[in-house]
């Protein structure tokens, strides 16, 4: 009989409020990927366990926040699992970067099998601070991580995402500089949230949690979507789960604008414009960096052409960025 994994709970790194939490995360076999192997075939190996995972389904899992908070969820077909409830007073339990520590466990015995950590695992909940001006709303794939996408049948991607490790990947030149600048904003204590959405599936969570935290960037929530299913259609006139995921954050903080930044490669320009189209009132400015593909830049140009409503800025190198951040008054 073959030996099984043992389990684990990947905690995502998410956000909430005051008085709201909002956890996911997914329950899986412990399949031992080392991020830090190199190498084309350590890496092939790594990539085939991320997409080849074994999920734990229909699970009953605990969380804990502090001494006094318990809340329980169960864990789908998929492993996924999510709580979205009411909480009170959550604020005096942040850090003073505004993230709230919490502690995941199963809750009911697997037979036969072993879990890691002596069944803990950590979770982190941001809660914007008080300090907070603004949030930064980022892509990641091409905005701040080399992928691809716009290559001939996307095979850059391909080969980046299977046969490259998280510690062999590079940033855009200047762009943890850039982030930390708007993380600390005009008065530099600021700490304003960064939220990183991509269209990635959550299969990479721990490969881009790693890439962020290894090239320095401001630690903050990493939103990705669930991997589509074979042969899946949308619904006609469906929004994309990036915008929706976007849409979310902007009503789940009121009171707070945003910076947007995203690339001109593929579909960013066109739900950034059609947010801030939405939502005038409540995003500051509009970062798009140009990818070496003539024609998705001429396209991103044009659309914005005769757009004045707010600041929007394509992106040739993070100078510019920073420049016209500190300009309008985000950074020192």
């Amino acid at each position: 009989m073959l030996k099984k994994d043992p389990l684990q709970i990947i905690a995502f790194q998410t956000y909430g409020t005051n008085k709201r939490i909002y956890l996911r995360g997914r329950a899986l076999e412990d399949e031992n990927i080392n991020l830090n192997d190199k190498g084309i075939f350590k890496s092939f190996i790594n990539a085939w366990k991320r997409f080849e995972s074994d999920e734990i389904k229909h699970t009953k899992l605990v969380v804990k926040i502090g001494e006094d908070m318990c809340f329980y969820t169960k864990t789908d077909k998929r492993g996924y699992f999510l709580i979205d409830e009411a909480v009170e007073n959550l604020n005096n339990k942040t850090n003073s970067e505004g993230w709230v520590q919490m502690q995941w466990s199963f809750s009911e015995p697997h037979l036969g099998r072993t879990i890691q950590l002596q069944n803990k695992f950590p979770g982190e909940m941001l809660i914007p601070s008080p300090k907070c001006k603004f949030g930064v709303i980022s892509d990641i794939d091409d905005t701040i991580l080399h992928t691809g996408l716009v290559s001939n049948l996307k095979w850059r991607v391909v080969y980046n995402t299977i046969f490259k490790s998280a510690a062999g990947r590079s940033p855009l030149m200047g762009a943890p500089e850039f982030y930390h600048l708007l993380h600390r904003g005009k008065t530099t204590l600021e700490a304003n949230p960064i939220f990183y959405v991509s269209h990635s599936p959550w299969n990479l969570y721990r490969y881009l949690e790693y890439f962020l935290k290894k090239n320095s960037f401001p630690k903050g929530p990493i939103i990705l979507r669930n991997f589509p299913k074979p042969f899946q259609k949308k619904a006609k006139g469906e929004k994309p789960q990036k915008q929706k995921e976007i849409i979310n954050l902007l009503k789940t903080y009121p009171d707070l604008k945003f910076i947007l930044i995203g690339d001109s490669g593929e579909l960013d320009p066109f739900i950034y414009l059609e947010i801030a189209k939405t939502f005038p009132d409540k995003i500051l400015a509009i970062y798009l960096r140009n990818v070496e593909h003539n024609k998705k830049m001429l396209r991103a140009k044009s659309l914005y052409e005769n757009y004045k409503t707010i600041p929007v800025l394509l992106v040739e190198h993070s100078e510019q960025a920073i420049k016209h951040a500190r300009d309008n008054g985000f950074i020192a």
